[in-house]
C-alpha cells in the first residue's frame, strides 16, 4: 500500500500537445504553449483512483457475494494507502468520496465486518479534510458501528473498536458531532468492567469531555453517577491489585470532575446557572465519597496483620477527593461525606508514595492545599492529633491526617526540583494552620524537625553553585526557623559543621541583587524578611556577636524591604491600571499581543537553550545543575496565618 501511495503522488507524462500541434494550438501564444505542454497530472488521478472506482461498491442484492466484498476490501485498503495523496485533493472531491464510496457501506442490511471496520479507519485519517455539511451522516454512521453486535459466527470487535478510534480522530481534528447526547449516552450505555472494549471506550469519553467543553457540562453530574455505580460492581474485599479498567475507570472520573471545577460560572453570569453548578457539584461529591468510600473503607487486603486499600491510582483519587471537599457546604456535609474517614487513609497510602519521576503529584498537592483550606473553615477530625482506637484494637497512637501529609512533604523535597518547588509552597501553610494548641505543640515540632532535615540535607548537595533550586530549599529552613529557631539551629549545627552559619549566609545572599534569578513574588520577598528580621534579632541577644554574619544580614534585609516596597507599589500601579481599562475594548492590540507572544516565545528558547548549555558544561565538569521547571518556580508560597 506504501508503494501504491508513492506511485498515485508521482507525476505523470505531459497532457499538452507536441511542439507540432495542430492549427488550433498554434493560435495560442507562444507562452500559453509552453505552458500547456509542461502540465502533468499525477498518477493517482490519471490511473490509480479511475482503476480503483471501476470496482462496484457492495449493495443489498450483492452483499453476499464474496467476490464484490474481497474486492471492495481491497478497494478500501487501496484508500487507506492512499490517504496522503486523496487529502492533497480538493474537498468537493473528498465529500464525494465519503458519500458514494464509505458511508453507503454503513446502509446495508448485512455487511461484512471487516468492510465496516476498514470505512471506519479511513474516515479517521481523513478526518481532517471532512467538510461540515456531511457531519450528521459521518456521526450517524459511526455510532452505528459503534453499536455493532456480534454476528453468530463473526466478532465485530475490529468494528466498534475502529468506530471509537475514528470518532476521537474527529474531535482531535475539530471535528464535534450535530449533537452531544447521542454520542454520550451511546458511549456510557456501553461501558461494562468485565467487557474488553471498556478502556477504549473510557478513553473515547475522556476525549469527548475534553472536546466537548461547555457543550457537554450539563450532562458530567449524570455521567459522574452512571459510572461510579458502574465501576463500584468491580471493588471486592480481598482484591490485591486492581484491573486496568478499574484504574482507567478512576481517571475517566478525574477527567470529569476535574471539568466540572473548571466550568465554573462567573460572577456576572445568572443566578439561576450558578445554583444548577452547585448542585451538579453536590451531586458529584456525594458520587465520588461512595465510590472512595467502598475503595478504601472497605478491608482490602491484610499487610503485617493490618488491613489497608490498595495504594494504587493516587494521582487520580487526589483528584477526586479534591472534588468531594469543594462540594463541602457545611459541617454536616463532613460527617455525611465521610470526609474525615477519607482523608486518614489517603494520608497514610501518600505517606508510601514512590511515583516522582512520573509526575503524578501535581494532584497530591492540590488535594494538600484544599485539606488545610477545608480544616481551617469548619475543622476535621484526626487533623493534627488521631483518636486512639476503640477497644479491641491495642491503644497504640496512629498517625494523624497532617502528619501523613508532612511525611509526603518531607519525601518530595528530596526528590526531583519540581516537587521540591510544590513542597516548599505549601510548608509554611502546613506549619501555621490555626488550630494547633498547647497539648498538639509536639507535632508540630515533629514537623519542623522532619522538614528542616529534609531541606538542609537537600540544599548542602547543591551549596556549590547558586540555582534556583535554592530558594525552595531555604524557604523551608525558613518556615521552620520561623516557628522554632532554637529547634531549627540545633539540627542545622547537628547535621553540618556551622550549618547554621552556612543557611544564614545563603539566605542574606538570596536576598540581595547578587542572586539570580532572585526573589520574584511577594510572598518569597515577605518572607526572606521576616527570617532575616528573627536573624538580627537572635543575634543581637548572644554574647558573642558574630559581626559579619549580622551586617550581612543587615544589608540584605535593606535591599529586601527596598524591594519589597517597590513590589507593592507596582501591585498597586497594575491594579490602578485594571481599573481604568475595566470596560474598554482593544480590538486594535490583537496584533501588538500575538507579537509580545512571539517575543516572549523566543526569549523562553533562549533561555531554554542557555540552560542546558550550562548545564551541559556543568555534567562535563563533574558538576549537577538542579532547577525546577518555569512553572513550578512560579508557585506562591502559603503564609497561613503568620
Amino acid at each position: 500500500m506504501n508503494l501504491l501511495g508513492v506511485i498515485s503522488l508521482s507525476k505523470g507524462p505531459p497532457m499538452g500537445t507536441s511542439s507540432n500541434g495542430c492549427s488550433a494550438s498554434s493560435k495560442r501564444k507562444k507562452s500559453e504553449k509552453n505552458k500547456s505542454n509542461n502540465q502533468r497530472c499525477s498518477m493517482g488521478e490519471l490511473l490509480v483512483l479511475p482503476f480503483l472506482s471501476k470496482f462496484p461498491i457492495p449493495s443489498g442484492t450483492n452483499a453476499s457475494e464474496a467476490r464484490i466484498i474481497n474486492d471492495y476490501f481491497g478497494v478500501l485498503m487501496a484508500y487507506g494507502g492512499l490517504q496522503d495523496f486523496i487529502r492533497e485533493q480538493k474537498p468537493g472531491y473528498i465529500t464525494t468520496l465519503a458519500q458514494t464510496r464509505l458511508l453507503p457501506l454503513y446502509k446495508i442490511p448485512v455487511s461484512s465486518p471487516y468492510l465496516i471496520a476498514s470505512a471506519n479507519w479511513i474516515i479517521g485519517e481523513l478526518a481532517s479534510c471532512l467538510t461540515e455539511e456531511m457531519n450528521a451522516d459521518v456521526y450517524s454512521s459511526l455510532l452505528k458501528a459503534l453499536t455493532m453486535p456480534d454476528n453468530e459466527n463473526i466478532s465485530c470487535y475490529p468494528v466498534r473498536i475502529s468506530a471509537a478510534g475514528a470518532i476521537a480522530e474527529l474531535l482531535e481534528n475539530d471535528y464535534p458531532p450535530p449533537d452531544w447526547l447521542p454520542l454520550l449516552q451511546v458511549v456510557i450505555s456501553r461501558i461494562n468492567v468485565e467487557d474488553e472494549e471498556t478502556l477504549i471506550l473510557f478513553q473515547l469519553l475522556c476525549s469527548v469531555v475534553e472536546a466537548g467543553d461547555e457543550s457537554v457540562m450539563d450532562h458530567i453530574p449524570f455521567m459522574i453517577t452512571s459510572l461510579v455505580g458502574t465501576l463500584s460492581k468491580s471493588i471486592h474485599p480481598g482484591m490485591e491489585t486492581w484491573p486496568q479498567v478499574l484504574e482507567k475507570g478512576f481517571a475517566t472520573l478525574a477527567v470529569m470532575s476535574q471539568s466540572w471545577e473548571n466550568s465554573v460560572p462567573e460572577e456576572t453570569e445568572q443566578v439561576e446557572s450558578s445554583e444548577k453548578w452547585i448542585s451538579g457539584r453536590t451531586t458529584n461529591g456525594k458520587s465520588l465519597s461512595a465510590l472512595l468510600e467502598q475503595a478504601w473503607l472497605t478491608p482490602m487486603h491484610p499487610v503485617d496483620g493490618e488491613v489497608r486499600p490498595i495504594p494504587t491510582c493516587l494521582d487520580d483519587s487526589s483528584t477526586l477527593l479534591r472534588s468531594v471537599m469543594l462540594s463541602v457546604t457545611g459541617s454536616n456535609a463532613i460527617q455525611q461525606l465521610k470526609l474525615s474517614e477519607l482523608l486518614l487513609v489517603w494520608a497514610d497510602l501518600i505517606t508510601d508514595w514512590h511515583a516522582w519521576e512520573e509526575l503524578e503529584d501535581l494532584s497530591v498537592f492540590d488535594c494538600i492545599k484544599e485539606v488545610v483550606s477545608l480544616h481551617s473553615k469548619y475543622g476535621l477530625e484526626n487533623f493534627i492529633v488521631r483518636q486512639m482506637p476503640s477497644p479491641p484494637a491495642p491503644p497504640v497512637p496512629q498517625q494523624s491526617i497532617i502528619e501523613g501529609i508532612g511525611a509526603f512533604v518531607s519525601e518530595a523535597i528530596s526528590q526531583y526540583p519540581s516537587a521540591t518547588w510544590r513542597a516548599s509552597s505549601c510548608v509554611h501553610m502546613l506549619l501555621n494552620v490555626p488550630s494547633y494548641s498547647f497539648e498538639t505543640e509536639n507535632v508540630k515540632q515533629s514537623l519542623v524537625n522532619a522538614f528542616s532535615r529534609a531541606a538542609f540535607s537537600r540544599f548542602r548537595e547543591i551549596q556549590s553553585k547558586p540555582c534556583s533550586l535554592w530558594k525552595p530549599l531555604l524557604f523551608v529552613i525558613s518556615s521552620c526557623y520561623l516557628c522554632y529557631p532554637d529547634t531549627v539551629e540545633s539540627i542545622l549545627e547537628r547535621d553540618s559543621d556551622k550549618g547554621f552559619t552556612i543557611w544564614v549566609s545563603a539566605v542574606a545572599f538570596v536576598g540581595t541583587g547578587s542572586f539570580e534569578p532572585g526573589l520574584s513574588t511577594k510572598s518569597e520577598i515577605k518572607l526572606t524578611a521576616m527570617t532575616l528580621a528573627k536573624v538580627i534579632e537572635r543575634l543581637l541577644g548572644q554574647q558573642n556577636l558574630r559581626v559579619d554574619l549580622s551586617r550581612d544580614c543587615f544589608k540584605s534585609l535593606l535591599e529586601t524591604l527596598v524591594r519589597l516596597k517597590e513590589v507593592q507599589d507596582e501591585m498597586e500601579e497594575d491594579e490602578d491600571g485594571e481599573a481604568e481599562e475595566d470596560g474598554e475594548e482593544d480590538d486594535g492590540d490583537d496584533d501588538d499581543s500575538e507579537d509580545s507572544e512571539e517575543d516572549e516565545l523566543e526569549e523562553t528558547e533562549e533561555e531554554f537553550l542557555e540552560r542546558y548549555a550550562e548545564a551541559a558544561s556543568a555534567l562535563e565538569n563533574g558538576m549537577v545543575v538542579d532547577e525546577g521547571d518555569v512553572e513550578d518556580q512560579e508557585h506562591e508560597i502559603e503564609l497561613g496565618s503568620r
